[in-house]
Formats: C-alpha cells, sequence, structure tokens
C-alpha cells in the first residue's frame, strides 16, 4: 500500500486526537460537537466500514451517562481498529 501523502496523515492524526478527547470528555457530558462531527467526516473516507463512525455520533449525543460512555468507547476502539488495519494510523508515527 503506498503512503499517504503528509497532509493527510497529519489530517488523520488530528481527527483521532479529537475522538479521543471526546472519549476523556464523554463523562461528564454530552460530546456531540462540531469539532467531533467534522473529524467523524474527515475519517470517513479512511475507513472500511461506516458503522464505528455512526455509533460514535449516536453515542456522543446520548443523554445517558453510562451509555455514552460505554458507546462512544467502543465506537472510537472499533474506529482506531479500522484505520490501523487500512494502515491509515499508527500511534507513535501518525504525523
Amino acid at each position: 500500500m503506498a503512503t499517504l501523502p503528509r497532509h493527510q496523515r497529519v489530517i488523520i492524526a488530528l481527527s483521532v486526537h479529537i475522538l479521543r478527547g471526546g472519549v476523556v470528555r464523554c463523562a461528564d457530558g454530552r460530546v456531540d460537537s462540531v469539532e467531533v462531527r467534522l473529524a467523524l467526516r474527515c475519517l470517513l473516507p479512511h475507513c472500511r466500514e461506516r458503522w464505528p463512525l455512526e455509533l460514535y455520533w449516536d453515542a456522543a449525543g446520548q443523554g445517558n451517562e453510562i451509555g455514552r460512555a460505554q458507546g462512544v468507547t467502543a465506537a472510537f476502539n472499533g474506529i482506531v481498529r479500522q484505520l490501523r488495519l487500512a494502515g491509515r494510523y499508527e500511534e507513535d508515527g501518525a504525523a
């Protein structure tokens, strides 16, 4: 697989960073913000399956704290897994 251009790697790394921040903050309240929506949209072409992106967005807006935390965390893990399987994201060499 060809290496992604640097700007694409940066976009992916920043998007993952934003979503990881949502995982951290989701216990305090809803995280269905504009920046989360944009991050999910930026990752859409890089994920083979759409379900974890949709799950993250749906869970981010839940009013139930436990459901929101579980859904956002599970979705985030699914997103990162898809990105890694596609060769689009590595923790230490993302940017």
